[in-house]
């Protein structure tokens, strides 16, 4: 079983997080690909048929950005809107993404205790993201959530970062 990652941060070269989850993923290209769209799509003009037959080749997806303004970046968004087109992903004949494993991997700056009902932004980072576990329901995907970083802007410490590398790699094993 072979995993897609769809890398989407607009400043790789400075992460922290995200950049050290695509270094290790990348140490077992026999298990990921990992699919970092800033570097392939600079222009922002995505190749459709090219995106829709590297899904197709892998069994699981897994989307993996900073959570960015509580969304995701916009080339990720964009991807999403132009990939995931009625007749492939969705609709009487699209099935490609159907009881296909899907997952996210989010990097958030803030504090999990900022995500909760009683924090500073009164939602839990599961409500913020249902708009991707709704898009893959509609898609009939097998949504499997999300791993989550929290604190990211804090400089987290490097043992927290391995950490949390290694958590992602188990996660995304056991999809």
């Amino acid at each position: 079983m072979k995993t897609l990652v769809i890398a989407a941060h607009p400043n790789m070269e400075t992460s922290v997080i995200n950049k050290r989850w695509i270094e290790e993923l990348q140490q077992y290209p026999e298990k990921y690909t990992v699919h970092e769209l800033y570097n392939v799509y600079p222009d922002g003009h995505i190749d459709v048929q090219q995106e829709q037959h590297l899904i197709e080749s892998h069994d699981h997806l897994v989307l993996q950005f900073p959570f960015y303004w509580f969304s995701s970046p916009p080339l990720l968004k964009k991807w999403l809107d132009e990939v995931f087109t009625y007749g492939w992903a969705y609709g009487s004949e699209g099935d490609k993404l159907q009881q296909r494993k899907v997952a996210l991997a989010v990097s958030a700056g803030i504090k999990e205790i900022d995500y909760t009902e009683g924090g500073k932004y009164r939602y839990t980072l599961a409500q913020l993201l249902s708009p991707f576990e709704t898009t893959m329901l509609y898609c009939d995907a097998d949504y499997r959530s999300f791993f989550a970083f929290y604190g990211a802007e804090h400089e987290p410490m490097a043992s927290e970062v391995e950490q949390s590398t290694q958590g992602y790699l188990n996660f995304i094993d056991n999809l």
